[in-house]
């Protein structure tokens, strides 16, 4: 009846979501950049970065 539309809510609670959280979930970018470029990534359970051979 307001005319606020629920996507527009969700996509706002999970912008504010993402400012409020101390880890985010940016596992899934780094190993798609890993894997086509090989780049490092950062792990939070070990220090230092990470690169995986992801083809053998």
């Amino acid at each position: 009846q307001n005319g606020i539309p629920v996507p527009t809510f969700a996509a706002a609670v999970a912008y504010y979501d993402s400012y409020r959280a101390a880890v985010l979930p940016a596992n899934l970018i780094q190993a798609q950049r890993d894997y086509f470029g090989a780049h490092t990534y950062k792990r939070i359970d070990k220090e230092g970065v990470f690169h995986t051979e992801w083809l053998d």
